[in-house]
């Protein structure tokens, strides 16, 4: 017989393998969802602000239906596990802070196999060592308290434009076509990024 996955295993299939990283994003979904009274977004009726581009973004954008494609996954790299998402429907809004105390809290012991396991020079049973200590750190992290995982809270939020179709133009330097708004003028031409030769001194 056939059985239907669960949202956790089809997070696992999507992302490739399952590991702590990838159980944050999955719990932070689901609350989301659930306390903005929400499903997936089939179009642009939920958005995610992200602020790390980590395991967990692949739950994120799984279960919740926000993605780069759609425009309603915006990406603000910040390196920090915190997430906004806005409900266009109710235009409500939740911040979920994840307890950074638990995520970052590492056994010595495991930070050794670690360094060894993606060293290449990991045993059998270290690796399987490793690999035991990941799953129960992932099964802590989807079984936790909410007040242990995070805060999560209803915030003021102005909701971001929709996403915009562009027309594009052509690139004088390569050909290809680029979009209007990204384009940059070199010459007196339009060019892509690429093609600019982008001028800094640092600022």
């Amino acid at each position: 017989m056939c059985m239907e996955k669960t949202p956790w295993e089809k997070s696992v299939e999507f992302h490739g393998h399952s590991c702590p990283g990838l159980a944050v994003g999955y719990r932070v979904a689901g609350l989301a969802l659930r306390k903005l009274n929400e499903y997936r977004a089939a179009d642009e009726e939920l958005i995610a602000i992200v602020e790390n581009d980590a395991c967990g973004v692949d739950a994120i954008m799984l279960l919740t239906g926000c993605t780069l494609g759609k425009g309603n996954l915006i990406y603000r790299d910040h390196g920090k596990q915190v997430y906004t998402f806005g409900s266009r429907n109710s235009n409500r809004a939740l911040r979920i802070s994840v307890n950074g105390a638990v995520l970052h809290r590492q056994d010595p012991v495991a930070a050794g196999l670690r360094k060894k396991v993606f060293g290449g020079t990991a045993t059998a049973e270290e690796t399987k060592k490793y690999y035991d200590y990941q799953a129960s750190r992932t099964d802590q992290i989807l079984n936790m308290p909410e007040e242990d995982f995070c805060v999560a809270e209803e915030i003021a939020f102005k909701m971001p434009d929709k996403a915009r179709i562009f027309n594009s133009v052509q690139c004088g330097s390569c050909g290809e076509y680029v979009m209007e708004s990204r384009a940059r003028v070199k010459d007196g031409q339009p060019v892509c990024i690429p093609c600019s030769d982008n001028y800094s001194r640092g600022w």
